[in-house]
């Protein structure tokens, strides 16, 4: 990844990001920057989602203010799949709070494939984090409600607030995945059997499916990223979803993990905690800032999409949002001896 984001000078990271002038002209710089990159697949292993159209490109940033700035197809609707575990995370933790939710789910990164089934094996049944199938399973057991129909209606209602509109299921994509989840079901038994989810784990795998069919834009993810990036506060509606705390627990846990086996030299390179999904969407959250949306089809083997990559790596470096950058102190201070 460097030799693609080494050219681009390092902005160093501050409390706030340039006028809005500058942004605006970076987003599009962004966009035309990387729009006829052709490296990666359109994934296919949910049929339907081979049928996109790996032309589409859209990049918005949201800044906590409540400006947005996009370029291309920003409002192109597509899944938002793995980028889900983020915000139904977010909206578990805030409902059993810190302690709960890391002993039952964890923290730490497995270094295998999202949907990989070894991992649960190789950690006594623990799914280890939210972001890989296995641990976003065990989050969507925990979610609020007697039923799976209760449990669907406060992930519905939670995400829609984070987007400050209704969202809707794709019922193709939905059908197609139902039709094809049956890893996802062995890994929901494989966790029923060590005890990690109480209910019935064929139920919980569908209210999963659904999370994974909500159509989004690239828009809609930089808005949800911006609630996260401005301590669950809605950016443009004024609502708070979630609380200051649950914020600061999803982003450490994005940080760790959002981009799957790729997730350290994510962070090493491009600095912002952020998480991937296979139909092309990322979101990339830079504290007290704002996010980064992005969607383009062609993802990479670990499921990352090429062109949002590229694009999200232009802008932080571009806007100084890599957390870990900062300018050496202006003067020496220590006191002659």
């Amino acid at each position: 990844m460097s030799d693609e984001v080494g050219d681009v000078a390092q902005a160093v990271s501050t409390g706030r990001l340039p006028g809005w002038d500058r942004v605006e002209e970076l987003v599009q710089e962004a966009h035309a920057r990387h729009r006829d990159r052709a490296e990666g697949a359109v994934a296919d292993y949910i049929p339907v989602l081979a049928e996109a159209d790996p032309r589409l490109f859209g990049v918005v940033v949201a800044e906590t203010s409540g400006d947005l700035h996009a370029a291309g197809d920003a409002d192109a609707a597509f899944t938002i799949q793995s980028i889900s575990k983020a915000f139904v995370y977010a909206l578990v933790c805030e409902a059993y709070g810190h302690e709960v939710v890391r002993d039952r789910v964890g923290v730490n990164n497995t270094g295998l494939p999202f949907n990989s089934v070894i991992a649960v094996e190789l950690n006594d049944g623990h799914p280890m984090n939210p972001m890989v199938n296995a641990g976003a399973i065990a989050t969507t057991a925990l979610l609020p409600g007697g039923t799976p129909d209760e449990q669907w209606a406060h992930l519905a209602a939670g995400l829609a607030r984070f987007a400050g509109r209704t969202l809707e299921v794709d019922p193709v994509v939905y059908e197609s995945e139902a039709a094809t989840n049956q890893r996802n079901r062995a890994i929901a038994r494989l966790l029923e059997s060590y005890g990690r989810i109480d209910a019935d784990p064929l139920e919980v795998v569908d209210v999963y499916t659904r999370q994974c069919a909500i159509r989004v834009t690239a828009r809609d993810l930089a808005v949800m990223g911006a609630t996260l990036a401005d301590g669950g506060v809605h950016p443009v509606t004024g609502e708070r979803v979630v609380s200051a705390q649950v914020c600061r627990d999803t982003l450490a846990v994005l940080a760790a993990t959002g981009m799957y086996e790729r997730s350290g030299e994510w962070l090493f390179e491009i600095g912002v905690p952020a998480k991937s999904g296979v139909s092309g969407g990322i979101v990339a959250i830079a504290p007290g800032k704002g996010a980064i949306g992005t969607f383009s089809p062609p993802i990479d083997p670990a499921g990352n999409s090429v062109r949002g990559r590229l694009a999200t790596a232009h802008l932080s470096r571009t806007l100084g949002l890599n957390v870990f950058a900062s300018a050496a102190h202006a003067a020496d201070r220590r006191t002659p001896a």
